[in-house]
């Protein structure tokens, strides 16, 4: 017979195990190259761009999403510090200090703004105050999402939870079943027509935002392995959306497209990749793993290009933005690359910490923010 003690042994054995585990799948996705990474040639600027302002927050060190509102910026730092800024200026418009780490944010509407702590509260905040909080059940590592008045959150164990955007009163909550081991990053929320769409493991989830029920899922990849690490195939952000058709990025595992009007599964593909995505109606852009930069066709998934010029140099979801493709990397270098060939168009300097966020564009001003708390606004051509 098995002791009560030698139970609870074995049980505090396999949650340690499973922290392991975790630590290990957050060095996978943003931690130190393990190779060394591409020494960087000189650039002959194609494209123009120059650093307009900058501001600082505190240290990043959770996986912040830049929120755009127009010309406004929201964003916030691992030691509670949460501000709006003027894109045309850095200027703070409005700051505030939680005094307590944040684990998941930054999401906003333009007025009201979302940030998950690290003791797993969801506040909401506007003009500067807060409006209220309200506990998870789980921790959450991806920024909340605001809209139509409301506060969707995604959270670890696989739940999403709704709440009133002015009062907090908790609206309804979806729980799916719950995997051993999540990612430590941000997932996948977003609106598209009347429809929450969420990454829940490896599929792509349609809700009914006024009352959790599932729609529709699709799956971009599927489990497959003997163990828990490698059956983790999370969706993480960020995705590209072109009217009705949303494309994912599945960790380590594949990228696909879904019909999120239908519900259905457009095509999915093999990729390596621990980062999300970006596109545009015709090309689709990411980072694989080992830092190599592909484009694929939008319409099907075969690949366009490929460089590898950046190898290993612990990339971020990249952005498009006028002629370029956006990526920031460990060493606090933003990286402008053609859509059309992946060449070389021209490279930022910020302050040598890691790019901590993928890059966001505010009107015609391309943000960056680094892991010391570093923002910088750049005017790109």
């Amino acid at each position: 017979m098995i002791s009560r003690s030698n139970m609870r042994l074995t049980h505090e054995i396999r949650a340690l195990a499973a922290i392991v585990l975790i630590a290990f799948l957050v060095g996978c996705s943003g931690g130190s190259p393990k190779s060394k990474p591409a020494e960087l040639e000189a650039v002959t600027p194609l494209v123009s761009a120059r650093q307009s302002w900058n501001a600082r927050i505190g240290p990043v060190n959770f996986p912040l999403e830049i929120a755009i509102l127009g010309n406004s910026v929201a964003l916030a730092s691992g030691d509670g510090a949460v501000a709006m800024l003027d894109a045309q200026t850095g200027r703070d418009i409005w700051r505030v200090a939680l005094n307590t780490p944040i684990a998941a944010g930054v999401g906003s509407d333009g007025k009201v703004v979302a940030v998950v702590t690290r003791a797993n509260e969801v506040v909401a905040l506007q003009d500067g105050r807060e409006l209220w909080r309200q506990k998870l059940s789980a921790q959450a590592f991806t920024a909340p999402f605001v809209a139509g008045a409301r506060v969707f959150v995604l959270a670890a164990d696989r739940s999403v939870n709704a709440f009133d955007g002015l009062t907090g009163r908790k609206l309804w909550a979806q729980q799916r079943p719950n995997e051993p081991l999540v990612l430590r990053q941000s997932g996948v929320m977003l609106a598209v027509g009347d429809t929450l769409v969420v990454g829940l493991a490896g599929r792509l989830a349609g809700l009914n935002p006024a009352n959790g029920s599932i729609r529709w899922e699709a799956p971009i990849a599927s489990p497959r392995g003997i163990n828990d690490v490698e059956r983790l195939v999370d969706l993480v952000g960020r995705v590209s959306r072109d009217g009705n058709n949303v494309c994912a990025r599945a960790f380590q595992a594949s990228i696909g497209c879904v019909d999120a009007a239908r519900g259905s599964l457009l095509w999915s593909k093999p990729a390596n990749g621990v980062q999300g995505i970006h596109g545009d109606d015709r090309l689709l852009f990411g980072t694989e793993a080992d830092g190599t930069v592909l484009a694929w066709r939008r319409s099907d998934g075969e690949r366009v290009w490929s460089v590898e010029r950046l190898r290993y140099r612990s990339l971020t979801a990249p952005l498009v933005a006028g002629r370029s493709v956006v990526v920031g990397d460990f060493a606090g270098f933003i990286h402008l690359l053609s859509r059309e060939d992946g060449s070389l168009l021209n490279r930022l300097p910020t302050d040598g910490s890691a790019i901590a966020a993928a890059p966001a564009l505010a009107g015609t001003t391309l943000i960056a923010v680094t892991q010391n708390g570093g923002i910088y606004g750049f005017q790109p051509e």
